[in-house]
């Protein structure tokens, strides 16, 4: 297989995780059910789907056994991204993610991308970077577009919105092979820029714990979209409002209204 047919796929996968008129992106990670227990009731989660479809998410985030239990028929045009590691809330070390799938399994459940969550700081640091690489290996290979989700997060990390360790964060993603880069807000669009504008690969913010105050959260939203992300990965503040499809029609509207450059892979630009 030829290096133009690899990156040709990759691109075509990324261009279905992001809005096309704005060239950003709002991702729904519905991942927790793994690490803190079910988002939502059986029948709940189908519905939820539906409302994300019909809402202008862009992109979910689920475990590969998860995917068996996804409503084709309420899919629409969402981008299906499936995450590979994670680790419980019960674990003696909750930080320690370790790799629950693959990358040749993602691609047979027709995925758009994979997912990696890394916590830098944490006591297995090291063997998560070396899971991160493994992967970005593999989605090189079958032309899959991998999210890195890249915490400061353990017992040597003080303040984990400091923007001087989420820029390192950012580009240990960069340097490892990953396409975008998913990092908490720093809370300030200034500094969050500065984080922005030193990471060579898009980045998107995460939502963060549930804000109680809708109004709040919105604003939260708009401020974070003006430091120059790509866009917002919301997972909690989505699947535990009240009404889930409204809220998400709002974030997405905010998200949408500030268009981005979205610039195809670096690779595909040296392919003939």
């Amino acid at each position: 297989m030829t290096d133009a047919y690899i990156w040709n796929g990759k691109n075509r996968r990324m261009k279905r995780l992001w809005n096309p008129a704005s060239g950003t992106t709002f991702l729904v990670p519905l991942d927790h059910s793994l690490a803190d227990g079910p988002v939502a009731t059986a029948a709940g989660f189908r519905t939820l789907i539906g409302a994300m479809s019909a809402n202008d998410v862009d992109g979910i985030v689920v475990h590969k056994g998860r995917v068996r239990f996804l409503p084709l028929d309420l899919l629409g045009q969402l981008g299906l991204v499936v995450h590979l590691n994670g680790s419980t809330r019960h674990a003696p070390d909750a930080d320690a993610k370790i790799l629950v799938g693959a990358v040749e399994e993602a691609v047979a459940l027709g995925a758009d991308g994979v997912s990696v969550h890394i916590n830098l700081g944490s006591s297995t640091e090291s063997a998560q970077l070396t899971d991160l690489g493994a992967v970005a290996d593999r989605c090189a290979r079958w032309g899959v577009p991998l999210l890195a989700m890249v915490y400061p997060r353990g017992p040597r990390v003080a303040d984990p919105a400091d923007p001087t360790l989420l820029a390192h964060a950012a580009n240990v993603a960069a340097d490892l092979g990953v396409d975008i880069v998913k990092l908490p807000y720093t809370g300030c669009p200034e500094t969050m820029r500065e984080v922005v504008e030193s990471s060579p690969i898009p980045v998107v913010t995460a939502g963060g714990s549930v804000v109680g105050d809708t109004g709040k959260f919105l604003d939260l939203i708009e401020a974070t979209m003006e430091s120059g992300v790509h866009g917002v990965a919301v997972g909690r503040n989505i699947f535990s409002a009240e009404d889930p499809g409204w809220l998400a029609k709002a974030v997405a509207q905010r998200v949408h209204a500030g268009g981005r450059s979205l610039v195809p892979l670096g690779a595909a630009q040296t392919v003939a």
